[in-house]
């Protein structure tokens, strides 16, 4: 591998390039026009045009992709995470064009892609899934099966991902309103209009365990992460390790992660999704089969670089450690910084004025705007993320509370006053919280 492609933007893609260049790599990026000006642009070896701003017409669009790898002479593709990471017909095309593909192989992606096979699959492997429903095309089923599992239920698309298009429906009549917009919004985001359902776990933790497998078999963890603090079924706050579980949940769901990478016979990084109730009985979610919005947590507390493990991986090397050589060191959280009104969390698109992030010891920031960027209303409105570690949880959260007040984002809104606002929550600050936490305060 000597010129790695990446096909994403923003935060992950300059994130992306740094390990590329430690690494010798030259980079190649796509970007679509209104992208023209952005950090990762300009930081990249190579920049390639790929369209006009909407995605279905340059960040999915997999031809111009790979007419830009081939224009460049790339010989490897990185995803990122969100549009075609998890992809396996464009992972398909991507190899098929002679290209290295920096992710687990095209049929591992479908398998686990397709939540209901992925649950049908943990089940056959023994890992506890969230009681949950077949394949959905019709209310009428849908109805069926929801009074079956019993009421509120969780609708989901049965291709879907990153909390897009699910919704809570706490009785028959909520089920029947919800039911056609679901199915029409899965379609537009995921190109699957099927739904399928999951019993809600009340007072629950989102807590998911970070993997590692190569081709020879070996299939590591590198300890959970808590990821319980959400808004709208998507995470804000993230930290490793989780603060509440008990040892031996800790055990059994790493232990249960493996299992599942096993279980489909995975290579590369990976993520294993758990809900986890009040007794801390677990259940599988989800596999993501790429690189985690949150995957800095778990480098600095295991001292990698998880985008570094992706690429020897991908190129057929052995896993860099053991499961002993994997060490949890202190702790560190992960705050997600969203140009977006913090009380009704819409985007809040519009060029930045002033944007000065805090550094020093324990302070790591993975940006993607400068000042005199202009935040697209056509993207995931994720600007930036503040990640902060120690010697323990105390010093992380004193750590944290600075830097989040020294953050200065002008020119438009964003969601710092919640990410403090958070902070300073006793639920937070004991690490007894949930994933409702956010609407409860």
């Amino acid at each position: 591998m000597q010129k790695v492609l990446i096909a994403n933007r923003g935060e992950i893609a300059c994130r992306i390039i740094r390990t590329c260049r430690e690494k010798g790599l030259q980079t190649v990026a796509v970007y679509s026009e209104a992208d023209q000006e952005m950090p990762f642009v300009k930081m990249a070896d190579e920049a390639v045009c790929i369209g006009p701003p909407p995605v279905a017409k340059s960040y999915l669009n997999m031809e111009q992709i790979l007419q830009a790898a081939k224009k460049t002479k790339a010989d490897a593709v990185h995803p990122g995470y969100g549009f075609l990471s998890e992809n396996s017909t464009f992972a398909g095309k991507v190899l098929q064009s002679g290209l290295l593909w920096i992710g687990p192989r095209p049929e591992v992606i479908a398998r686990m892609g397709d939540k209901v096979a992925a649950r049908q699959t943990m089940e056959k492997a023994g890992v506890p899934v969230v009681p949950g429903s077949v394949r959905i095309d019709r209310v009428e089923d849908a109805l069926e099966q929801a009074a079956v599992l019993g009421y509120p239920v969780m609708v989901k698309a049965i291709a879907g991902g990153g909390g897009i298009g699910m919704h809570v429906c706490d009785d028959e009549q909520d089920l029947q309103r919800q039911f056609s917009s679901l199915r029409q919004r899965a379609k537009a985001y995921f190109g699957n209009d099927s739904l399928f359902m999951e019993k809600v776990i009340t007072d629950a933790r989102h807590v998911e365990v970070q993997i590692a497998a190569d081709e020879r078999g070996n299939v590591i963890h590198l300890f959970e992460r808590e990821c319980s603090i959400q808004r709208r079924n998507q995470k804000v706050i993230e930290e490793s390790p989780s603060p509440s579980i008990h040892e031996t949940t800790r055990k059994k769901l790493c232990e249960a992660a493996v299992r599942a990478a096993r279980a489909v016979q995975y290579t590369g990084v990976g993520t294993v999704e758990f809900l986890v109730d009040k007794s801390e009985q677990f259940y599988f979610l989800e596999m993501n089969t790429r690189l985690q919005v949150e995957h800095p947590v778990t480098e600095e507390i295991a001292g990698v670089d998880l985008v570094d493990w992706q690429i020897a991986l991908a190129e057929g090397n052995p896993l860099p450690l053991r499961q002993e050589e994997v060490i949890c060191r202190g702790h560190a959280m992960e705050f997600r910084i969203y140009a977006e009104d913090p009380e009704r969390f819409l985007p809040s698109p519009g060029k930045v004025t002033q944007c000065l992030f805090p550094d020093g010891e324990g302070i790591r920031v993975d940006s993607g705007i400068e000042e005199e960027n202009t935040v697209s209303p056509f993207y995931d409105s994720m600007i930036a993320k503040l990640i902060v570690s120690g010697c323990d949880r105390k010093e992380v959260l004193e750590r944290a509370e600075k830097a989040l007040r020294s953050c200065r984002v002008s020119g438009i809104r964003t969601n710092l006053p919640l990410l403090v606002k958070v902070l300073e929550t006793d639920a937070f600050k004991s690490g007894q919280y949930h994933t409702k936490l956010i609407s409860e305060i």
